[in-house]
C-alpha cells in the first residue's frame, strides 16, 4: 500500500505550513518563536489558528518560561496560572505546569470553562517527555456542530449548560499519591459555577461550536430532568470527539502547541505508565462567550477577576 505525506506549503504571509487533518491541525516549520515577532507574523499565526484551530510549532526555539510568556502575550493579556491551583515556587505566576506527578487530564475538556471568560488561547511547551505515549488529542467543536443534523443544531442553539470546577475532571478515585491529592484539593478549594451557551459563536470567525466538555455538568432548561440533561450532554459530547473531528499530537522536544480554546476541546492520553511528563501551559485572557441569539454567559458563583481580565471585542 502506498501512502503520501502532505507537503509543507508556504502561505501568502510566509508561514511554512502543513495540514495535519481535514478539519483540524497544522504543523508550522522553520519559525523561531523565542524573540519578538513582527506584526505581520503575529497576524499570520492568528489567521492560521482561525483556520486550523490547533498549531504545532516544531523547533520553536522557546526554552524558558519567559520566552513562552513573551510569545503568548503577542495575542493578548495573559491569565494567571489557574483560578484555584497555585503556581509552583519559582515559577512565573502565568505558568501552570501540567505535570504527570500531580494530575492527568484524560478527560475531554476546554480549559477553565467554569469561569465567566475562559481563555481564548492555550499554549503548551514540552519540558519533560516520557519515552513513549503522552500524546494530546484536540477536537474541532465547530466541525462537530456543522456535522450535526440540522434538527439537533437547532436544539443545541437553545440550550445553556452550567459549568463548574466541582466536576469529575479531577476524580478522587483516581488519585494515587500525595501530590495528586494536593492538586485535587486545590482544584476544588473554591467553587466556580458559570452558565454558558451550548453553541458558542466565535468572535473572530463567526463559526458556531459546541461549547461543552468535562466542566459542563448539566443543562439549564425547565422541564428536563437531571438524567435527561446528562443524556443530551453525552450525545453532543460524543459527537465532538468523533475521530473525523480530532487531531492526535505526538510530542517532540522543543515543540510548542497552540490551540484556540474557544472552539476546541483536548484530552491528554494516559498511556505512558506515569513516566515523567511535564508541559508548561500559559493561557491568553478571553472574552465572555456569546450564544447564537446574542446572549452572553453569566456567572452563578465565584469571582475570577484575579485570574483573568475580560477581553472586550467588537
Amino acid at each position: 500500500m502506498t501512502t503520501t505525506t502532505a507537503p509543507a506549503t508556504t502561505t501568502d504571509t510566509g508561514l511554512r505550513l502543513k495540514k495535519l487533518g481535514q478539519h483540524i491541525g497544522a504543523r508550522i516549520e522553520g519559525l523561531n518563536l523565542s524573540g519578538p515577532l513582527e506584526e505581520g507574523t503575529v497576524s499570520a499565526i492568528r489567521a492560521a489558528l482561525n483556520e486550523h484551530k490547533a498549531l504545532v510549532f516544531t523547533d520553536a526555539g522557546i526554552s524558558s518560561d519567559a520566552q513562552q510568556e513573551a510569545f503568548a502575550a503577542h495575542f493578548g493579556p495573559l491569565t494567571t496560572a489557574h483560578p484555584t491551583v497555585t503556581f509552583h515556587e519559582g515559577t512565573p505566576k502565568t505558568v501552570l505546569p501540567v505535570d504527570s506527578e500531580e494530575a492527568v487530564a484524560n478527560q475531554w475538556h476546554t480549559d477553565v470553562t467554569f469561569v465567566i471568560n475562559p481563555p481564548q488561547i492555550s499554549t503548551l511547551r514540552a519540558v519533560v517527555l516520557p519515552p513513549y505515549g503522552g500524546e494530546t488529542l484536540i477536537a474541532n467543536t465547530a466541525a462537530a456542530y456543522k456535522s450535526l443534523p440540522r434538527e439537533l443544531q437547532h436544539l443545541a442553539q437553545t440550550l445553556w449548560a452550567e459549568h463548574t470546577n466541582a466536576s469529575d475532571y479531577i476524580r478522587p478515585r483516581t488519585v494515587q499519591g500525595e501530590k495528586e491529592q494536593q492538586y485535587q484539593q486545590a482544584f476544588v478549594s473554591q467553587t466556580f459555577r458559570t452558565v454558558h451557551p451550548v453553541v458558542r459563536v466565535h468572535p473572530l470567525t463567526g463559526e458556531k461550536g459546541l461549547f461543552i466538555g468535562a466542566f459542563a455538568q448539566r443543562l439549564r432548561i425547565l422541564g428536563v430532568s437531571a438524567h435527561e440533561s446528562a443524556d443530551l450532554l453525552r450525545l453532543l459530547q460524543a459527537h465532538v470527539t468523533r475521530p473525523e473531528h480530532v487531531v492526535r499530537v505526538g510530542w517532540e522536544p522543543g515543540q510548542v502547541v497552540v490551540f484556540d480554546n474557544r472552539i476546541t476541546q483536548h484530552y491528554a492520553i494516559d498511556n505512558y505508565d506515569r513516566a515523567p511528563r511535564k508541559l508548561n501551559r500559559i493561557t491568553v485572557a478571553g472574552d465572555v462567550p456569546v450564544g447564537v441569539h446574542g446572549q452572553r454567559s453569566h456567572s452563578l458563583e465565584g469571582d475570577s477577576s484575579q485570574y483573568s481580565p475580560i477581553v472586550e471585542l467588537p
